[in-house]
């Protein structure tokens, strides 16, 4: 091979990979949302809810979907990412699920200055938060209701497996978002429990 022949190899070997480098950066990055799919209804305002905090698996505290791709197998998707952190994202869902559940406006996001006052206070400890496209997405919680007046506490757990109608990631956040209906039913049920129930008096 030439001088000149060598030359020109080069310069388009270059080409290429300028042209390849260019296009993974350009690939764009999709962003998605976790919502209530619960519509609110008017109600008396009687119960004060402080949601929070809410802590989530360390595989998934990150901005990228984590898909599962079996069982000892996950892919972190570069271009496919939560709108807002997971953890903030869950919280808010529960909170809005709540609020049409309980009929009630005063439902805050702990650490919010007006959620130290909230009469009930729910804290949420995801375990599972699993994304399987076109499968399922698998949601598994404990969490606990807390009543300011006399500490006096209901705790349970969730475990919702719900189908995914295709691949996209789209279909995916929705069924997560059913996932935390799901939640949200069993909690507002344990504070309609709670607060129907009388309250502790101080120990003398």
């Amino acid at each position: 091979m030439t001088l000149e022949k060598a030359v020109r190899c080069s310069k388009t070997f270059i080409l290429v990979l300028c042209a390849l480098a260019t296009g993974c950066a350009s690939a764009p990055t999709r962003f998605y949302t976790l919502s209530s799919t619960l519509t609110p209804t008017g109600g008396s305002d009687a119960l004060s809810v402080s949601v929070g905090p809410v802590s989530i698996p360390a595989q998934v505290d990150r901005p990228q979907i984590v898909v599962s791709e079996g069982p000892n197998r996950v892919v972190v998707d570069e271009t496919s990412r939560w709108a807002s952190p997971l953890s903030d994202a869950i919280a808010g869902v529960v909170a809005a699920n709540l609020i049409a559940l309980l009929g009630t406006q005063k439902v805050t996001l702990f650490p919010q200055v007006t959620s130290a006052n909230a009469d009930y206070r729910v804290a949420i400890e995801v375990q599972t938060f699993e994304s399987a496209p076109g499968s399922t997405a698998t949601l598994s919680a404990v969490w606990s209701v807390r009543r300011k007046q006399d500490g006096r506490t209901q705790s349970g757990r969730t475990s919702v497996r719900e189908p995914v109608s295709d691949t996209g990631y789209e279909a995916l956040a929705a069924a997560h978002s059913r996932a935390l209906t799901t939640l949200s039913r069993d909690i507002a049920d344990a504070l309609r429990t709670l607060s129907r129930s009388p309250a502790t008096p101080p120990p003398t």
